[in-house]
């Protein structure tokens, strides 16, 4: 090399690590932390809540309580990397006004505030929608003002309007009775997918813990079963199946119908729904003065449905059944161990004589779809030889 090169090379070299600036590549910045949670409103009893963190390395939670004294812990307060299972650990809300909690998590990327707010004792115990926010095919009428909330999962058991990971199914919530009035969902080859029962009784994060039945460690111990309104085989896929085992998916049952009458209805639903194109379903229970009440494992009272029914809404273009390829049926089984044995065909009617035996309006959407007139036919119907 020429000397006068090489001196003047180096000549620069110096000149630049005078000024401070390296010859290397600048590190690549840290990974913005965020901080997430399944409901950011909490009821005003006490209870818990998980925190999701998203972190590139080590972080610290803080937690601020504004003017009022701590009203809850967070555990563990620092760690590294993702974490799902932060827990948020609250008191009772004793007052009648609404306080909140800033949480902040905090790293070498920066900072992630997010705000929980706890009702106060004269604000609404359940947080959801009182009225579905989407034309679904199966649902039933929701009404606001009438103490029932409703709510919808994804196919991996997370909120849908958050999470879109695909339609799953939703749910009416009623908190007196700790019990979902029914349970909607389409229902196909496709969407009932492969797998196994999972059995992973857990409790739905769509709702505080408190709210719900504390049955996720056994059954109810009086001779009724944990009973599913979707079944698990309806949805095979993993996180699917897993979903289907959520508190909020469960009545008590007794032992003898679950496993009887209720079993073989569940089994003829996925035969129909596998020739269809989609079968629209809503499972539910009837809470009447004929109920009675048991206590679940945290000695909790919770209702004893009187009867249990099925709206189902066929859909097969070109079919030679029904309107405009829609064809549909109820069935109203009374809660009794003494039909376990019987042919649930008995129990059949149409979805008019449902209705008026339930008081839900079912399949709301309908109408648009194919008109009032077509869709008074399609409900009013008796059931046809095809669902028999």
């Amino acid at each position: 090399m020429d000397p006068r090169r090489h001196i003047g090379f180096a000549l620069v070299v110096a000149i630049l690590a005078a000024a401070g600036v390296s010859c290397e590549e600048k590190a690549e910045p840290e990974k913005a932390p965020v901080l997430t949670a399944v409901s950011t409103s909490l009821d005003a009893s006490a209870g818990s809540i998980f925190l999701s963190v998203s972190a590139g390395g080590d972080w610290t939670i803080s937690l601020d309580f504004g003017r009022e004294t701590a009203w809850g812990s967070v555990s563990p307060s620092s760690g590294s990397g993702d974490r799902n299972s932060v827990i948020f650990s609250y008191d009772e809300n004793g007052g009648k006004e609404d306080r909140s909690a800033a949480i902040t998590l905090s790293s070498a990327g920066g900072e992630s505030v997010l705000t929980l707010v706890q009702k106060g004792h004269s604000s609404p115990s359940v947080s959801g929608y009182d009225i579905a926010p989407v034309a679904w095919l199966e649902l039933p009428r929701t009404n606001s003002g009438d103490g029932l909330v409703w709510f919808a999962h994804d196919m991996q058991g997370g909120d849908y309007f958050t999470q879109k990971g695909g339609r799953n199914w939703s749910f009416e919530y009623d908190p007196s009775s700790r019990l979902s009035r029914w349970v909607a969902y389409p229902l196909n080859k496709a969407l009932i997918g492969s797998g196994s029962r999972t059995n992973a009784w857990g409790f739905d994060p769509l709702l505080p813990i408190e709210q719900q039945q504390s049955i996720v460690s056994g059954a109810y111990g009086t001779g009724h079963s944990r009973g599913h309104q979707i079944p698990s085989a309806d949805r095979l896929t993993y996180a699917a199946n897993v979903s289907t085992f959520f508190a909020t998916n469960m009545t008590p049952q007794d032992y003898n119908f679950n496993g009887g009458i209720w079993a073989d209805l569940e089994t003829r639903v996925r035969g129909y729904a596998t020739q269809s194109d989609t079968l629209y379903v809503v499972t539910g229970c009837v809470i009447d003065s004929a109920s009675g009440t048991l206590t679940d494992r945290a000695g909790q009272p919770v209702r004893i449905p009187s009867a249990y029914f099925k709206a189902l809404l066929r859909y097969m273009p070109g079919s030679t059944v029904g309107y405009g390829g829609y064809l549909a049926c109820g069935f109203y089984l009374p809660h009794s161990a003494s039909i376990a044995n019987g042919k649930c065909t008995d129990y059949i009617l149409s979805v008019e004589e449902l209705e008026r035996k339930t008081g839900f309006t079912f399949f709301v959407n309908l109408p648009a779809k194919v008109g009032a007139a077509t869709a008074d036919k399609i409900k009013s119907e008796t059931p046809v030889s095809w669902w028999k």
